[in-house]
């Protein structure tokens, strides 16, 4: 029904008569300014300036608007627009005083958007992204003060904001939720981060906005240039990098014909196994000696593809995306499911860039739409989604327990599959926003349904079926010119169906003198529904140079199939896993608050929470030792307690000299159960505190070299002794990277170089949040 509306409405707009707007965008030397963000508001249409810093609006309708443009380095530029005929506009950017990009590159909308949200909201865009190019998505945005990454290898990684992250952070990619296998541990992020055009991160929950799922924050990610009108080009991006011998391209092409316009990109990588600055890890008692510093058979690559068409007229737009993601890659040999001492070392040392037992294979295939129409009162827009998340894990059968020592034949999969999810997602999200003086007032709804099949000998879930729904009204009012106040309530429903699972192998029951042979039962058949009323209420004050926020809210979070239903050794983490099919939906209660005071020379800020838990589900470590399916895991069962969590964020910078930048970066979480059998200890996995002190040069030109850079940072991490057993302490460590970079034109095609040096001096540490700490593997050495 929206869309026949959106495209009835496409269909008036097409008749008026409209104007074009064009333009060029030019430093105070008159010297041309490609890639710059021009944007036309209320209508948002934005474009960027191409090679020779030129720009065209077409089809804009008569009426008032403003224009802003944006270039790193450069105050913003705005100015009132009164379209009744065609007209060109000379936009002249002069360069900031202050730049806060050690902090956040920002897009053209960064500070209106930190304005509008009540809450904490970090915004980079994809030069940030390249400067700071790690091997996956996260850890390229994980220097931004609370954001974090659960490292899982050298090529993929999980989300972290605030000490929270699986299910408990929402990543939405062109306005669709992305929906993987994410309750895994050492599932990663599916995402081609070299198609992301600008990130916005928000800390804290987001349920009202986004859904259950966004208790701990939202991960936003937009690829939402329109290429300037009758224009083709395109980018080609090289990395390499020495730690892992990683080579990669991505290439990406572009273009637009009056209205219609749209792109492609193709991202190759291909990666070694990655070295640790040790010759050893200790898996519990046994000391595995490693080959040249390399994590045997954790080498990898992946094919990734992405495409867009998009239509623009007037007030109306409509975008189809479609992607694949394709990777392949081994798991750290020594420390999945098998013997340490049993190895074939000899196997794998041959060579640091094949892929043996166990690996994975992941594909994920997303397909979305967003279409808009709006107007200066009014504004409509709708999303659609399907993905199929496909993943297979792979390894050599090994008779566990009561397994057979000869696997059958008679079985419809193979014995080298060790677990295989198949997931479909359908969803949709349609909004309304009503502008109305000094009102701002959004009314939505969105949902999902999601077919979860699994296969293969092992199991640690069920197959199962969700659907959850929600509506919300969020209204916003200006009481003044700096100072706005925001409320809104949402309804969340959910259903979550879980089927039964038996054992493909039978096992010995005993039974006073009687022994019987059974195929046992793993997972009953569960049906749960839940629901809940969430609320927000914000405020915001941002006289002059100050900004002051304040936001309390209720946030909900209903369980998911692995907290409810599962029973399998985690051969990942050499643990058995039990589920509580009783479990209650997550309910949180938050206050964020933020002050911040920025002017030419300086700035800081400071972003704390307070946050409160009435049943946090988290897998508590207990006394008992699986024996039945595995070689004696330790058992953890998904239970709930009371949690008290606060925190916050710093930020500070100061401009020396025109050319010279310091600041700091810092973040800080505790928790701590109020009840439970673990009550008094934190929560397994919690971040410690860090900070970051960083020093940049920049010229603006320099030669041959425009907006050429040398930043150093010098981390440093606390040690992290609250733990909840068997988790251990893990010590502090300081590191050093180093990134230098800027522009070159070659035959007027700019080509931008980005050199970084991670960990520096080659320190051997540990990360708290990750995927190997539990085995103390430490973390990459040096990198180039």
């Amino acid at each position: 029904m929206l869309y026949a509306l959106l495209f009835g409405t496409y269909i008036s707009a097409w008749a008026q008569h409209t104007y074009t707007i064009t333009g060029k965008v030019t430093d105070k030397h008159n010297h041309a300014l490609p890639g710059a963000y021009i944007t036309i508001s209320p209508i948002l249409q934005t474009v960027a300036s191409n090679a020779d810093g030129e720009f065209t609006f077409p089809n804009v309708n008569a009426g008032t608007y403003e224009i802003s443009a944006s270039f790193i380095g450069y105050n913003e530029f705005k100015q009132p627009l009164v379209v009744n005929n065609s007209t060109h506009i000379a936009v002249v950017l002069t360069p900031a005083t202050l730049s806060l990009q050690e902090l956040t590159v920002a897009c053209h909308h960064d500070e209106e958007l930190k304005k509008e949200e009540s809450l904490s909201v970090e915004i980079v865009n994809d030069v940030y992204i390249k400067q700071n190019l790690g091997g996956s998505l996260m850890t390229s945005l994980d220097r931004l003060p609370g954001v974090g990454s659960m490292e899982i290898g050298s090529g993929q990684s999980k989300p972290v904001i605030r000490g929270l992250g699986f299910n408990r952070v929402v990543v939405v990619e062109n306005g669709i939720k992305h929906e993987g296998q994410q309750w895994g541990s050492d599932h990663g992020l599916e995402i081609d981060q070299y198609a992301v055009e600008n990130a916005e991160i928000i800390k804290g929950p987001s349920s009202l906005m986004y859904g259950s799922d966004a208790i701990g924050g939202v991960i936003h990610l937009k690829q939402n240039t329109i290429p300037a009108m009758n224009t083709f080009g395109g980018s080609v991006d090289l990395t390499g990098k020495s730690n892992n011998n990683l080579v990669g391209t991505s290439v990406a092409l572009n273009g637009r014909k009056n209205w219609l316009y749209g792109g492609i990109r193709l991202t190759l990588l291909d990666y070694a196994d990655y070295k640790v600055p040790a010759d050893s890890v200790d898996i519990y008692s046994y000391k595995a000696p490693l080959y040249k510093n390399r994590l045997r058979n954790t080498a990898g690559n992946e094919v990734n593809y992405n495409a867009y068409l998009g239509a623009i007229h007037g007030n109306f737009q409509t975008r189809f995306y479609i992607s694949q993601t394709n990777n392949k890659s081994g798991f750290f040999a020594n420390a999945h499911g098998v013997e340490p001492r049993n190895v074939d070392t000899d196997l794998h040392d041959a060579s640091d860039r094949d892929i043996h037992y166990p690996y994975q294979n992941v594909r994920h295939f997303k397909l979305a739409n967003k279409t808009q129409w709006e107007n200066e009162k009014f504004r409509l827009e709708g999303n659609l989604g399907y993905q199929r998340n496909f993943r297979q894990e792979w390894s050599q059968y090994t008779s566990h327990g009561y397994m057979p020592p000869v696997f059958p034949d008679t079985l419809s999969f193979p014995s080298d599959l060790e677990r295989q999810f198949d997931k479909h997602y359908y969803s949709g999200r349609f909004l309304a926003t009503l502008l109305l003086d000094r009102w701002e007032i959004t009314a939505g709804i969105n949902g999902g349904y999601q077919d979860n099949a699994i296969d293969g000998r092992g199991f640690i879930i069920p197959a199962y079926k969700q659907v959850d729904a929600g509506a919300f009204a969020l209204a916003k009012y200006e009481l003044t010119e700096v100072s706005k106040l925001s409320a809104g309530v949402r309804y969340d429903f959910g259903k979550i169906h879980t089927d039964a699972y038996n054992d493909w192998f039978p096992s010995p029951i005993v039974e006073g003198q009687d022994t019987t042979y059974q195929y046992l039962q793993r997972a009953m058949e569960l049906n749960r529904n839940f629901s809940n009323f969430s609320w927000s209420l914000g405020y915001i004050y941002s006289p002059a140079h100050w900004l002051l926020k304040l936001n309390v809210g209720k946030s909900f979070r209903m369980p998911i199939a692995k907290e409810l239903a599962a029973n399998g050794v985690n051969y990942h983490q050499f643990s058995y896993e039990v589920g509580d099919p009783n479990l209650d939906p997550e309910i949180s209660y938050q206050l964020d608050a933020g002050i911040e005071y920025s002017e030419q020379k300086f700035a800081v800020g400071v972003t704390p929470f307070l946050n409160y838990f009435s049943n946090y589900i988290y897998l508590n470590p207990t006394a008992d030792h699986d024996r039945l399916y595995g070689n004696g895991n330790q058992v953890f069962e998904y239970t709930q307690s009371k949690v008290f969590r606060f925190g916050g964020e710093v930020h500070a910078h100061c401009e020396i000299r025109d050319d010279l930048q310091v600041g700091i970066l810092g973040e800080y979480v505790y928790s701590i159960q109020l009840s439970g059998e673990k009550e008094g200890y934190t929560l397994p996995f919690s971040p410690a505190p860090s900070l970051i002190l960083n020093a940049r040069y920049q010229k603006p030109s320099l030669w041959k070299v425009k907006h050429g850079y040398i930043s150093l940072d010098y981390r440093l991490t606390a040690a992290q002794y609250n733990i909840v057993p068997p988790e251990e302490v893990t010590e502090g460590y300081q590191l050093m990277n180093l990134r230098i970079g800027g522009d070159l034109s070659i035959y007027r095609q700019t080509v931008t170089l980005s050199m970084q040096v991670q960990n520096v001096l080659n320190t051997k540490y540990f990360n708290h949040t990750s995927y190997y700490r539990r085995i103390n593997v430490p973390e990459s050495g040096r990198n180039f």
